[in-house]
């Protein structure tokens, strides 16, 4: 595969723009482009944490950010494998880099750095979606500093950027109807429970001391007539009848017997 005219153009502007920058900057790009990657890890693990305490589709999309993340690098590593793209460190004339040149094996498109990246922002997003405003641009950096140290096209960056984001949700959605009942069942074990959290209904349950109205099946103080209590309703007992009535009152009335006939 031959990259297009334009991306070779705006590859030169890119890395001669980074070649004129600071070297501390040099340095944070070269470093920043795989520590970007071990930051994505530790959200994986915060995800997983918060989601201790959610329902099982919630853990279910955590415990999934990283099969989905891997679902998107094979995608990637096979379409290189296939289309063969050298890189623009090897093929442009006058190539500035700042980061070393992948051997020629390494193919250029799509760049796996940047569909990691954005299978990472994605497969985050769908289990965690307040996180969006970190790692959406997280991902959008890590995927031009490619470009930046001098070892991918910009068109690399944008395909892996796609396919990162399209393939990682679309495992996590599909995924996690598979996944979420599994959750429950290791739940229920006491060594899932410590992994993955108690059922958050279980942890309420257990949660309330014994005598106390939610634990014995009563309703609080204060709670209105007629509110359903352990899924049975007042209204649904039977009404009670003349003889019953009666009856009561015969059985209440000290010192009344029936006179024998």
């Amino acid at each position: 595969m031959r990259a297009p005219e334009f991306s070779a153009d705006w590859y030169r502007a890119v890395t001669e723009f980074a070649h004129g920058t600071p070297g501390w900057v040099q340095k944070a790009a070269d470093v920043g482009t795989n520590a970007g990657l071990l930051l994505f890890a530790v959200l994986f693990v915060a995800g997983w944490w918060r989601a201790r305490r959610d329902e099982e589709r919630a853990m279910a999309l955590a415990l999934l950010a990283p099969c989905a993340v891997f679902g998107a690098y094979l995608v990637s590593e096979v379409s290189k494998s296939y289309l063969r793209e050298p890189r623009p460190c090897r093929t442009v004339p006058g190539a500035l880099h700042i980061a070393a040149c992948p051997p020629p094996s390494d193919w250029s498109f799509p760049s796996n750095h940047a569909t990691i990246a954005a299978a990472s922002a994605a497969a985050i997003v769908v289990a965690w979606r307040a996180m969006a405003p970190l790692v959406l641009p997280l991902a959008a950096l890590m995927a031009f500093s490619r470009v930046f140290v001098g070892v991918h096209y910009p068109h690399d960056v944008a395909a892996g950027f796609l396919v990162g984001c399209a393939v990682a949700t679309l495992l996590a959605l599909l995924l996690v109807k598979v996944v979420a009942p599994l959750v429950v069942r290791v739940r229920a074990w006491p060594v899932g429970a410590v992994l993955l959290g108690a059922a958050p209904g279980a942890a309420a349950s257990l949660a309330a001391p014994a005598g106390t109205p939610a634990a014995a099946g009563r309703a609080p103080v204060g709670t209105p007539v007629g509110t359903p209590v352990g899924g049975v309703s007042p209204l649904d007992d039977p009404a009670p009848t003349l003889p019953d009535v009666l009856g009561a009152d015969v059985l209440r009335a000290p010192g009344r017997h029936r006179r024998p006939e």
